[in-house]
């Protein structure tokens, strides 16, 4: 288990990163989802599709040689786009009083886990809320 929930303190322990703070430390404690940027991959199509264009219009290649590399470019393009089924990449994002802010990428497969830790943390820091309040 990665978030490790003691009656005063939270520990987090997850590859190389590790952090631990007491329990009315922290002011804010989620997973956040960012989608993937594909530059690299868009950029490529871009230039296939430049040079693409450049052939057709200022070379004088005959038959259309030039849309058979085109066509395997945007193959291997298209292969290492979809390469991977992960959309998202998923961070733990804590943000502690005193300004300052904590962000670890965790793998996909171990989103499941950490986020029901999560939701475990947030049941107990309401649950003192409420012992505190009544």
């Amino acid at each position: 288990m990665s978030l490790k929930i003691f009656p005063d303190k939270i520990r987090f322990d997850y590859k190389s990163k590790n952090w631990q703070y007491e329990f009315d430390e922290i002011k804010e404690l989620r997973l956040l989802r960012k989608k993937k940027k594909y530059f690299l991959e868009n950029a490529a199509f871009v230039a296939v599709t430049a040079t693409a264009y450049y052939c057709m219009i200022f070379s004088d290649l005959m038959d259309l040689y030039y849309i058979i590399p085109a066509l395997l470019c945007y193959t291997l393009i298209i292969a290492t786009r979809f390469k991977n089924e992960t959309e998202f990449v998923y961070f733990v994002f804590v943000r502690d009083v005193y300004k300052n802010e904590i962000r670890t990428k965790i793998a996909s497969k171990d989103r499941v886990l950490i986020r029901k830790q999560i939701d475990h943390y947030l049941g107990l820091q309401f649950e003192r809320s409420i012992g505190r309040t009544a």
